[in-house]
């Protein structure tokens, strides 16, 4: 594996722009030029997405799809290699997650696979994506609908985690349909004439109230949050206008659906309460529940076991412990054992969680998603924490046993064409037997490719004072001046003397 792929794709899809949310621009730039570089044809823009490409490379069957997401979490910046909360500019965005990771498993397992594949003369396809905007699942099923999958035979999905694993099955979260519920009111004088307004402000608190009372009869696997984009620009003036974004989370597209229908209802009736009008509701985001293939997932499983766990340093169990203490949670380090391979729980037990469009896709064609260990356990994910691992060695050993799983995974499906036929007889005579995909999105949905404008406008120019230059320097932390690892002292104090 290329240590300039692995280590540099991570470090600086990581520290150019953070990669927010729809506003992915840098990141795209670069890993697009990396790949033209590398001979892959690469078309961007897709389905109507500035920061959304597509990379392929070779020619015929089988066509074996890579994709990983790439963007960042609000408020999550944050000095890697330092366990304690250290934004490095405080209120940006970051890698709260560790998005910035997946693309260097992908990029260096697709390059080795690409000189084998060349030096072989081995026939098939290899295809290249990001997942744009996955924090606000806001992409794939405009992939899906675009018809980017269309003559894909199997997708490999990697995603970062604390261990080597993957997954086969319904399980491990919900999906959703994500909403921006607009009001509309009367302006008018607060204090002066009161009675002449209409407050949609009041219309969003009231439909936030509806909610939270009819939330303890909804079903346990559900998961339903909201907040307030549009609040009004000022106390002395009725707001004429109010919008609240809610992410609505259920097991199936019928309980979706449902919920979405309660939501509609309420908010209707909280128009009518207040003399104002339900002006819209923009689909900013959906995502079916997850549904992997079992024979892609026991292939993956078959190399995760021969590539194992990295070897970690000292210093890397060191960090972690530092940040699992510091986070009160258990000092146990990092991983040590693979996971295995178990069957989903039952569905009629699932509880529910967490959301990822890569759901709409496992729907379309054979799909699983590979974890690989470049993070450490104890965060709690969408936090600062989670930051700390990126561009460390944590990171960049992880990603590279990640990319030689996906790597060995590849060359199965381009070696052995029997595992594809199985895997679309597993997805056809039972992943989809009984229950056949239909987009949440409706047909006049378009990507909200505004999303997160302002806050880029606002914290890029001093998040470019910390863009990584690896004509410079060797590594990011080298570049920062952060001694690896930075735990909290025995005084209490926890620095880190980097300057930009």
């Amino acid at each position: 594996m290329s240590p300039l792929t692995s280590h540099s794709v991570e470090a600086r899809c990581g520290w150019f722009s953070h990669c927010a949310s729809r506003q992915e621009f840098e990141t795209s730039k670069y890993l697009v030029g990396l790949l033209k570089e590398n001979g892959f044809t690469v078309q961007e823009g897709i389905a109507g997405i500035p920061t959304a490409w597509v990379a392929t490379w070779g020619s015929g069957k089988p066509v074996i799809s890579l994709g990983s997401d790439i963007d960042g979490i609000p408020q999550a910046s944050q000095f890697p290699g330092v366990a304690c909360h250290k934004p490095m500019v405080p209120g940006a965005p970051g890698h709260g997650e560790g998005h910035n990771s997946g693309q260097a498993v992908n990029l260096t397992a697709a390059l080795a696979v690409k000189k084998i594949m060349e030096r072989d003369r081995l026939p098939g396809t290899l295809q290249i994506w990001p997942g744009v905007a996955e924090e606000l699942v806001g992409t794939k099923a405009y992939f899906v609908r675009e018809g980017l999958f269309r003559d894909v035979d199997v997708v490999l999905f990697s995603h970062v985690g604390n261990n080597l694993g993957t997954s086969w099955g319904m399980g491990g979260g919900n999906g959703l349909v994500s909403v921006m519920f607009k009001f509309e009111g009367r302006s008018a004088h607060s204090a002066g004439a009161p009675w002449r307004g209409r407050s949609a402000l009041d219309a969003v608190e009231l439909m936030d109230i509806g909610w939270n009372f009819r939330r303890e009869h909804l079903r346990l696997p559900q998961r339903s949050h909201y907040v307030i984009k549009d609040g009004g620009d000022q106390p002395n003036v009725v707001p004429p206008t109010a919008s609240v974004w809610y992410y609505l989370r259920e097991l199936d597209y019928p309980h979706i659906m449902e919920m979405w229908a309660i939501a509609d209802s309420i908010a209707r009736g909280a128009a009518m309460m207040t003399g104002t009008r339900l002006a819209s509701q923009e689909v900013l985001g959906s995502a079916w529940p997850r549904n992997f293939n079992k024979v892609v997932a026991e292939t993956m499983q078959r190399n995760i076991e021969r590539v194992g766990l990295p070897a970690w340093s000292e210093a890397d169990q060191a960090l972690a412990k530092a940040l699992q203490k510091e986070l009160g949670q258990p000092e146990r380090g990092l991983e040590t054992k693979v996971d295995s391979l178990q069957p989903p729980e039952p569905l009629e037990r699932q509880m529910g969680g967490g959301s990822d469009d890569i759901g709409d896709i496992s729907w379309n064609l054979p799909t699983t998603t590979l974890r690989f260990p470049s993070n450490m356990p104890g965060p709690p994910g969408h936090n600062w924490a989670n930051a700390i691992a990126m561009a460390t060695p944590i990171a960049h050993k992880g990603a590279t046993a990640g990319a030689k799983v996906q790597a060995l995974t590849v060359l199965d499906f381009l070696l052995r064409p029997e595992l594809v036929q199985q895997a679309w007889d597993e997805f056809r005579n039972l992943q989809t037997k009984d229950r056949k995909y239909q987009p949440l999105m409706r047909p006049e949905d378009r990507p909200a490719i505004w999303l997160n404008q302002d806050i880029l406008a606002k914290y890029r120019p001093e998040m470019r004072k910390y863009y990584y230059d690896p004509s410079r320097y060797n590594t990011y932390l080298e570049q920062l001046g952060v001694a690896y690892p930075t735990v909290r002292q025995a005084d209490g104090s926890c620095g880190v003397s980097a300057v930009p």
